[in-house]
């Protein structure tokens, strides 16, 4: 199974999932818009914080892997589960990043367990949302005005939290952050990069633009001796159609890769069509997670 690094999206979106796990549509995301949360008032403020970043990450950003992620978390505070900050080690990050962001959840969970969530609920489910907001912008560390808004609001939450909650007892002694182990560098053969393209369109717009340059960077820093590019449609159009169209998509991605530096000889190109979906449907459905060139590498 691949994992997804930076996701971009053609119509200025990205979206991130498992490419040999199929998504189950955008059903968590819905019921997390249709109910009533319960709990106590951290875990509905919480869930309510959940569903409008879920909401971004689907509407916004095409992100559909971590709209459904937070959706989950969402639905889970809505039913008064107490879920918790993102743990560091599920997310991809620089030595850097780890130790800055493991610092900051540090600094959230002892205030939870001096009693954050119970005295400053609100702000406390705010600054919990601003937190995994922050990681989640940091892991795909290109969209520098969300990392600088998600992490400026969580500093300035948790330094007010802390400054309205009761002194520690003298006997409390907050936990030393130990160093993170720097986390194992992924197999250059496990990485896949997502372009994808409005409907019956081949053309490699701004979001796709972000994609190809992530993927430079990638091959500037890491030993690759080839790029596979693959198009793909979603099955709005006919079987043979949308192996051509397929087949444009792949090239021009070959064609952007090329413009910025890449050896042509290094790029192998091939064409899907509709047999390869990434979200499962009907014949004749647009689906814009279907349409894309997906970027692999040996």
């Amino acid at each position: 199974m691949k994992r997804l690094r930076i996701i971009g999206l053609v119509a200025a979106a990205a979206m991130v999932t498992s490419a040999c796990t199929a998504f189950e549509g955008h059903n968590e995301v819905e019921m997390l818009n249709k109910v009533t949360a319960v709990g106590s008032p951290f875990t509905q403020q919480l869930s309510a914080e959940y569903r409008a970043y879920s909401n971004y990450e689907l509407k916004q950003m095409y992100d559909y892997a971590d709209a459904l992620h937070f959706a989950r978390k969402g639905l889970a505070s809505a039913d008064g589960v107490q879920v918790l900050p993102e743990p560091i080690s599920d997310w991809d990050l620089s030595q850097k990043h780890m130790i800055e962001l493991g610092e900051a959840r540090a600094r959230l969970i002892a205030a939870f367990d001096r009693g954050a969530r119970e005295i400053i609920p609100g702000k406390s489910a705010i600054a919990q949302a601003r937190f995994d907001c922050w990681i989640e912008q940091q892991e795909e560390n290109w969209q520098d005005a969300e990392i600088s808004a998600c992490k400026s609001d969580f500093l300035r939450l948790i330094a007010e939290i802390e400054a309205e909650l009761p002194a520690p007892q003298p006997e409390y002694t907050p936990v030393p952050v130990a160093e993170p182990t720097p986390p194992a560098v992924m197999d250059i053969r496990e990485a896949m990069y997502l372009v994808f393209f409005d409907h019956d369109k081949s053309v490699v717009g701004e979001g796709g633009q972000s994609v190809l340059d992530a993927v430079i960077n990638e091959v500037s820093s890491r030993q690759i001796n080839r790029i596979n590019v693959t198009g793909h449609t979603d099955t709005s159009g006919g079987n043979s159609y949308n192996a051509r169209l397929a087949s444009k998509r792949a090239e021009n991605v070959k064609a952007a890769l090329i413009a910025r530096g890449i050896d042509a000889s290094m790029v192998t190109v091939q064409a899907k069509g509709e047999s390869e979906l990434l979200v499962p449907t009907p014949d004749g459905t647009r689906e814009p997670a279907n349409r894309r060139a997906t970027i692999t590498f040996e």
